[in-house]
């Protein structure tokens, strides 16, 4: 191994190319493991790898019971986040974080599933309740507030009222679906870059599904 290679090999050890303490802190979640990829409560990972690519670094090193990476987004350095704790307990991994480098609750940005958009939609809020996701739950118990943006990503409504929700979203995207979700990740970059550049109303205005 010639020393570019042992200089990128510490670069991912330290979770990426920037190791500046962030400015903010973006949170995709999910359930970690193979068996829950591309299914419709895992979108937030999803967008995740959208950041990944687009601004060229790597969410692999465990810290804060999560998978992390560091990456400059809109200018600002940020700690990028892929809870391993399961949905439930995502709010363990968002408060050591949070507390670790004393980030204010509305400098974290949360991206989530939302049943109640169909796929191809994405809403961004600057605060609010849990709306029955759990994981923003566990995040606004461990956490203490309501008051941090998120944008939520449509996963489509239950095919029938009495369909079991779990099962829903545990479900996998079609190939079609697995598209469309891509085509909108592409906004959710853009999003994510005016979040936290403090436009957020720019972003509602621009991205918001009617």
């Amino acid at each position: 191994m010639d020393i570019f290679e042992k200089l990128k090999k510490i670069s991912a050890e330290l979770g990426g190319n920037n190791s500046a303490k962030p400015e903010y802190i973006i949170v995709g979640l999910g359930n970690p493991g193979v068996q829950y990829e591309n299914t419709r409560h895992n979108a937030g990972f999803t967008a995740v790898s959208a950041l990944e690519k687009k601004y060229n670094f790597s969410v692999n090193y465990h810290k804060f019971k999560a998978l992390t990476g560091n990456a400059v987004i809109g200018g600002k350095s940020c700690l990028v986040m892929k809870p391993e704790t399961y949905m439930n307990l995502s709010g363990d991994a968002v408060q050591a974080a949070m507390d670790f480098y004393k980030i204010p609750i509305k400098k974290i940005i949360v991206i989530f599933d939302d049943i109640s958009l169909d796929v191809g939609q994405m809403r961004i809020r600057r605060k609010g309740s849990a709306g029955g996701h759990n994981g923003i739950k566990s995040i606004i118990a461990q956490c203490d507030s309501e008051d941090f943006p998120r944008i939520k990503i449509g996963v489509g409504k239950k095919p029938h009222p009495d369909y079991n929700l779990a099962d829903w979203v545990l479900s996998r995207f079609t190939d079609g679906e697995l598209k469309t979700l891509n085509e909108v990740n592409v906004k959710v970059c853009q999003a994510a870059e005016l979040m936290v550049q403090d436009k957020i109303s720019e972003a509602m205005n621009l991205f918001n599904s009617k």
